[in-house]
């Protein structure tokens, strides 16, 4: 055999082989495709599908930090720079059923203030279906009226209770009706003793609250009323709100059924005085620009306790609150009166 033969031999070899692993060869699979959140826009912005499930999230909270000085709640604490600051991380889920959605709010707050341990607190925890809320949220003395104004010391003079378990019903007609019933855990009350000396360790019964509202146009009123079955009395609230397009108003007045006693939903002012038979509050809110807002709340009692408290919300990045705020207390009742500030930084998401 000659070289020129043994190199066409070997030539013709070659091919054969490469043609039979070329025609067994395993051709990679295109990538599947990633599967990104689904958005889930049925129930209002931040909402996204849950990978392989039918229910939607929204995470969100906020950070905040800020300085105090003085108390606008206590007349005898007289601090310098009092340094604060939180956290709050929230979570909601919704899901369609044939009774509306299912949903749940969760949210958990973080505090660190000035070397003391952190406070942590579960802010809310409840479930909404059809209508009824069942949980931890702030009582609707408070919830359905719309709180107060929209100021940090807002309820130096009280305005209700915040944070309990609670079963609610709200029913909204659309047309401008609303109103809701709630029946409220006693043992977060006041600790008070009631009329048979119960206190909120050993009481069974629960507190009970409800209201109705209507908004028309640029108007809107609601009434609601809360029962402290503990102390056996309770207390009638009244607002009136109104939109003016250059400002926003507000006016509230509560009535304690008993003058001379406290009770969980006319819970009085900050150094625990009772309103005596009635308390007022009002406020505006006065957009300079899209950045840039005042807020002024103004609140009287019945024991000639005055609060006031005026802020500055500015927004100069979407989501970045930069908020200075004074208040100024007088108690007629033990002659003293009180001023302090807060420069608040808040980023939300």
């Amino acid at each position: 055999m000659n070289i020129k033969s043994l190199l066409l031999g070997s030539a013709a070899a070659l091919t054969a082989v490469s043609g039979a692993h070329a025609a067994d060869a395993i051709v990679a699979a295109e990538p599947e495709p990633l599967e990104y959140v689904r958005i889930c826009d049925a129930y209002g912005a931040g909402y996204f599908f849950i990978p392989g499930t039918e229910t939607c999230l929204k995470i969100g909270g906020k950070v905040r930090t800020e300085g105090k000085w003085y108390d606008a709640y206590t007349p005898d604490t007289h601090f310098g720079t009092l340094w604060h600051t939180r956290a709050e991380l929230q979570l909601q889920t919704a899901s369609d059923t044939e009774y509306g959605p299912l949903k749940t709010n969760t949210e958990m707050r973080w505090d660190w203030q000035e070397g003391n341990p952190t406070k942590t607190n579960l802010l809310h925890a409840s479930i909404s279906l059809g209508g009824f809320t069942v949980g931890k949220e702030d009582s609707q003395f408070n919830v359905f009226t719309g709180y107060a104004g929209d100021v940090i010391n807002d309820d130096v003079i009280g305005d209700g209770p915040y944070e309990l378990n609670q079963i609610t019903y709200n029913y909204d007609a659309g047309n401008g009706f609303t109103a809701v019933i709630s029946v409220e855990d006693s043992n977060s009350g006041t600790g008070a003793v009631g009329a048979n000396g119960e206190d909120s360790h050993n009481h069974y019964a629960p507190d009970a609250v409800a209201g109705v509202g209507y908004k028309a146009g640029a108007w809107a009123f609601k009434l609601v009323g809360g029962y402290d079955s503990i102390v056996e009395e309770g207390a009638i609230k009244a607002r009136v709100d109104a939109d003016f397009g250059v400002f926003s108003a507000f006016l509230m007045g509560g009535w304690n059924t008993d003058g001379s006693k406290l009770n969980k939903y006319a819970n009085g002012d900050s150094i625990g005085q009772s309103w005596g038979d009635w308390a007022v509050w009002g406020g505006a809110s006065v957009p300079i620009n899209e950045k840039l807002k005042w807020n002024l709340q103004l609140a009287y009692t019945d024991n000639k306790t005055f609060a006031a408290t005026t802020n500055v919300k500015w927004n100069p990045v979407k989501n970045l609150l930069v908020m200075p705020e004074v208040s100024y207390t007088n108690w007629d009742s033990i002659n003293q009166d009180q001023w302090a500030g807060i420069l608040r930084f808040q980023r939300s998401f």
